[in-house]
C-alpha cells in the first residue's frame, strides 16, 4: 500500500497477489462521494472512454474493497 498525497481523489496505490499467484498491479483507493472504494486499472480507447482492465465479481470486489480500506486506514 503506497499512500498518495497529491491533489485529487486518489488516496493510495497498491498491487494485489492472490493465493494462486495472480498479480494485479495498479489498483487504487479513491475517495468518492459515498466513501472510499477500490478502483481497478483502466485504459482509454479510441472512443475517448475509459474501460476497466480487470473485471471482478461483485462479491469479490466488495471483499477486496473492505480489506484495502482497512489496510489504508492503518497507515
Amino acid at each position: 500500500m503506497n499512500p498518495f498525497n497529491g491533489k485529487g481523489k486518489t488516496k493510495a496505490f497498491f498491487d494485489l497477489e492472490t493465493q494462486e499467484a495472480i498479480v494485479i498491479k495498479g489498483l487504487t483507493i479513491v475517495e468518492g462521494q459515498n466513501g472510499m472504494f477500490v478502483g481497478v486499472p483502466q485504459e482509454k480507447r479510441k472512443d475517448d472512454k475509459y474501460y476497466d482492465k480487470v473485471v471482478l465479481p461483485a462479491e469479490l470486489k466488495k471483499e477486496l474493497q473492505e480489506m484495502a480500506v482497512q489496510m489504508y486506514n492503518r497507515l
